[in-house]
């Protein structure tokens, strides 16, 4: 098997991420710093990750592809600024370090993820792609961006906070696929779009991208049971502490680990028509199962 560009996708995103970011120091140099602190200090770069290999399948344009990947990861950074607030899940770590609004202050927190929201569509609206690829581009993050999206998931995800395992499965799981899953399908679909992907491959990528965003979610959540905050490189047992509807606490870690298997062989039946050429995307997929952070 060729080895897979898994390495070489991670470090033009964090090349491309490092352009489209602010001078640090121009001015207001303190919000840019905040930014810059959101973005580049780690992160496993999934989105990206997964906008390249689904436009490689393609044949994409790398450069095309550039902006998609950076455009989800800042959203996704930006996601991470404001979930760790104080009004939110109030958290002092993330990625190993001290998180946005203790690094710099609740205040600047809230202005870099406002940044980095509005960054991202400017990036995606310079896109080197055709005005109806690009287009297609916005339309695609800006769904999986809001209140039927990644913030609608969020505020369902508040509103079950000290519910313990009170919400049933398929509403965490509608949860989910909304607070996790829409930026990872978001991501997917972008990178098939810029490589002018049929209608039907963007169906069977999106079975694939739906079973991984649940995937990533339910691993997650053991690993919350399960991991230790070094490992982790955010606080580990808070979904406990804070009563969370999690899959553990609704089904017990044995049935979870079991539906992280059910949804692993979905993954493998969505990418089989596509043959080897879907071997990064399935990587991913196995990387988001047995990840230990």
């Amino acid at each position: 098997m060729p080895e897979l560009p898994l390495d070489a996708w991670r470090a033009r995103a964090d090349a491309a991420l490092a352009t489209a970011l602010p001078d640090p120091d121009a001015a207001p140099a303190r919000l840019h710093a905040a930014m810059r602190h959101a973005v580049l200090l780690g992160g496993k770069r999934m989105r990206p990750l997964l906008v390249y290999a689904a436009g490689a399948l393609f044949d994409a344009e790398p450069l095309a592809l550039d902006a998609p990947a950076v455009a989800v990861e800042l959203v996704h950074a930006y996601s991470l600024v404001h979930d760790d607030l104080p009004a939110m899940d109030d958290d002092a770590l993330r990625r190993g370090q001290p998180t946005v609004h203790v690094a710099f202050d609740e205040a600047t927190a809230i202005l870099a993820g406002d940044a980095l929201q509005s960054l991202a569509f400017g990036v995606l609206a310079d896109a080197p792609v055709d005005a109806a690829t690009r287009v297609a581009l916005l339309r695609t993050l800006a769904g999986a961006s809001g209140a039927a999206g990644m913030c609608g998931g969020q505020a369902m995800d508040l509103d079950a906070t000290g519910t313990g395992a009170a919400l049933s499965i398929e509403r965490l799981e509608t949860l989910h696929a909304m607070k996790t899953g829409a930026l990872i399908r978001a991501a997917v679909q972008m990178g098939a779009l810029c490589g002018g992907a049929p209608d039907s491959a963007l169906a069977r990528l999106d079975d694939y991208a739906r079973a991984l965003g649940l995937a990533f979610q339910v691993r997650d959540d053991i690993l919350d049971v399960e991991g230790d905050s070094a490992t982790l490189g955010k606080t580990a047992g808070k979904d406990a502490a804070q009563d969370k509807a999690t899959f553990p606490a609704l089904i017990g870690l044995d049935a979870s680990r079991a539906r992280l298997d059910d949804l692993d062989a979905r993954m493998r039946d969505a990418l089989a028509p596509f043959g080897a050429p879907a071997d990064a995307l399935r990587a991913l997929g196995r990387l988001a199962i047995e990840r230990s952070h």
